[in-house]
């Protein structure tokens, strides 16, 4: 399988996702036998927002498949200030193998991959967050040996985790079910791509304001925090109007008897979920971050 750039879950196919988990389940039950699979080569990591998950795992898969991952932080580049994305991506095309931007604008990410020579992957933007979606369905598919058919509740807010999700379970058959307060839908544009997709995959997306309806009988339940960072402004208000979408005992009780809760972390107990329900049995929630590096070693491997 051959991959350039990874901006969204919508730039794969059927097939490419299927074969990513299925690879990633491979490197992840035996990384030594890949070891050495990027010897001499460097990933450039432009971080405008920092991450704990996304700088480990990124650092970690590049050294377990014998490369090198450089660490550019958002004083070093001051990107689109201090240097145009065109001349960064320039710059770095020369002197790297591949680039891994986590930042604001999903646009910045474009432009990036327009102007650069070589692979750019999406570690984050306001729009969508794919190698979230890759480690969440790999998870699920560790768990419940199955994604076609599986109901995925999201309780939140409408935002790039939601959009990630929705389009690969799209794409691989699931019934997504996307609950947040008015005004916080996810992006139109985004649902009916996903409304669309999933037809063909036999999986379906439905996003309502009533956080019972998308949980009760789900097989996944999954929440995002209610203020992301650079929405820091908004949490008083946020955490008023989220507050009737906290996942609780009562809320997850809705769900199926063996249903899993997932957050994509970092998570803020007594807010979006409470400490009985992420701290439960039933949470995967650090089986789900540790997936994060294997789908990443994969896409590094191609890189």
């Amino acid at each position: 399988m051959s991959l350039s750039d990874f901006i969204s879950i919508r730039d794969l196919s059927v097939a490419q996702i299927e074969r990513l988990l299925d690879l990633a389940c491979h490197v992840k039950a035996d990384p030594a036998a890949y070891a050495g699979a990027l010897k001499g080569k460097t990933l450039a990591m432009i971080f405008e927002k920092p991450s704990l998950r996304t700088r480990v795992t990124f650092d970690v898969g590049m050294e377990q498949l014998g490369g090198h991952s450089l660490y550019l932080s958002p004083d070093e580049i001051r990107l689109g200030r201090r240097e145009s994305v065109h001349d960064v991506a320039k710059n770095l095309e020369r002197m790297v193998r591949a680039i891994m931007i986590r930042t604001f604008a999903h646009e910045i990410v474009v432009e990036m991959a327009e102007h650069a020579a070589i692979p750019v992957i999406n570690g984050l933007t306001d729009f969508s967050h794919p190698c979230q979606a890759l480690a969440d369905y790999l998870t699920m598919l560790e768990i419940k040996g199955r994604v076609t058919g599986l109901k995925v509740a999201f309780v939140g807010d409408g935002n790039n985790v939601a959009h990630s999700l929705m389009f690969a379970g799209a794409l691989l058959g699931a019934h997504a079910r996307v609950a947040t307060p008015a005004g916080y839908e996810p992006d139109r544009a985004a649902l009916l791509w996903a409304i669309r997709h999933s037809v063909g995959a036999g999986g379906s997306c439905i996003a309502s304001n009533d956080p019972v309806q998308a949980v009760t009988d789900a097989d996944v339940v999954y929440t995002d925090v209610w203020a992301s960072m650079g929405q820091e402004a908004e949490a008083e208000k946020r955490s008023r109007n989220f507050a009737p979408y906290q996942v609780n005992a009562g809320l997850f009780a809705r769900a199926k008897p063996d249903a899993i809760f997932m957050h994509c972390l970092p998570a803020h107990r007594g807010e979006e979920v409470t400490a009985d329900v992420i701290d439960s049995p039933r949470s995967v929630v650090f089986q789900q971050a540790e997936n994060r590096l294997h789908p990443r070693r994969r896409f590094c491997w191609n890189c």
